[in-house]
């Protein structure tokens, strides 16, 4: 049985991947090979764990997880919730197990392992929405207000811890699906009006720091060594890089410590810097076609389920693409959206590589297959 799922495998979903995770390990080496740290080590240990978990996700019938929804649902809500907890009891940041980084509490401490719930819950929402807009049509207010609590209340404490990004990468996937199921009238309309009347709430949760990123943002120069600090360094870094780079190691804004947080947030700009124009232009273009094979995924689905989840993967992974190279590029505010497959951490590039499995189980059942 296995071996003939294996004749519907789709390579590009499998070795793209592997190659763009290859590819960040490198980076992120000779940025870091410096430092006390071997975050490139603890990288390849992720990979190496994110490849176990594409291969299982591949083989496991991603219809299973349709019926699994409401508890990864309710889990996911648990670890926001969980999180969420020093925001409102100030005293629990002295504890170890919750981990603030940036004014943002945002990982739970486990030991050998950081969890970030937020990226978690990329995925578990792209899951739910599916699961309830799966049904071809809603038969009453009550699930059209069940499907907007399912939307609302994870991007709500993804709010509280605070992550303007993450909130706006959960929006999106989950607003594509709504789209896509063809309820955008109805709650489009909702989650719109909901964003309008709280946009004041959302502010207040922001701290100093993001409220300064976004003023500043269509001006970087006018706070330089403050908020327009990081952007100003990554484009000097992007354009010192010429048309085929420094080399690996050689980059003085990455070597020299001038580019901030140079193996998560703005690994791109380390990149350019060290391969150039040439292959900056290389890497988008190997992302477009792991992006183009995600989303003919959704077209070939054997189900609504499928190509709802696969189009939310999608959109999900082009926005998380798009908004850390534009912020690179100094073109969106910097949100601290990770490039995906790429940057540093364990929990954003365990998830993508299950959301890939996940992508290929819908791809080799996309035809009914007889045993």
């Amino acid at each position: 049985m296995r071996w003939r799922l294996l004749r519907a495998f789709n390579p590009t979903l499998f070795f793209i991947p592997i190659i763009l995770t290859a590819v960040g390990i490198v980076v992120i080496y000779s940025i870091t090979y410096t430092g006390v740290t071997n975050l490139w080590l603890q990288q390849l240990t992720f990979s190496l764990i994110g490849i176990f978990l594409l291969l299982f996700f591949t083989f496991f019938d991603y219809r299973n997880l349709r019926a699994l929804a409401p508890i990864l649902f309710v889990a996911g809500l648990l670890l926001l919730g969980l999180v969420a907890l020093p925001r409102f009891f100030p005293g629990l940041n002295d504890s170890s197990f919750f981990i603030t980084s940036f004014g943002a509490t945002r990982w739970i401490n486990l030991g050998l392992f950081q969890l970030q719930p937020s990226e978690v819950e990329k995925l578990v929402l792209l899951i739910a929405a599916a699961a309830l807009l799966s049904q071809e049509k809603v038969r009453s207010m009550h699930e059209l207000v069940l499907i907007f609590l399912v939307m609302v209340i994870p991007i709500a404490l993804v709010l509280t811890q605070p992550d303007l990004g993450t909130a706006v990468i959960l929006a999106i996937g989950a607003g594509a699906i709504v789209l896509a199921a063809g309820f955008s009238r109805i709650l489009m309309a909702g989650c719109g009006f909901l964003v309008v009347a709280l946009s004041p709430f959302i502010w207040s949760f922001l701290r100093d720091y993001q409220k300064e990123r976004l003023v500043t943002f269509l001006n970087p120069g006018r706070d330089p060594l403050g908020a327009g600090y990081n952007v100003l360094q990554s484009q000097i870094a992007i354009g010192s890089g010429g048309i085929f780079g420094r080399g690996l190691g050689f980059g003085s804004q990455s070597q020299l410590n001038f580019l901030p947080v140079a193996h998560t947030d703005f690994i791109f700009a380390g990149f350019a810097e060290a391969t150039g124009f040439i292959g900056s232009f290389i890497l988008i273009g190997v992302i477009a076609l792991l992006l183009s094979q995600v989303l003919a995924v959704a077209k070939v689905a054997h189900d609504r389920f499928g190509m709802l989840l696969a189009l939310g993967i999608g959109v999900t992974l082009f926005a998380q693409f798009f908004i850390n190279i534009g912020m690179n590029l100094g073109l969106v505010p910097v949100t601290g959206i990770p490039l995906p497959f790429l940057s540093y951490g364990g929990t954003s590039l365990l998830v993508n590589m299950i959301a890939l499995g996940i992508l290929q189980s819908i791809y080799i059942r996309r035809k009914k297959i007889t045993f």
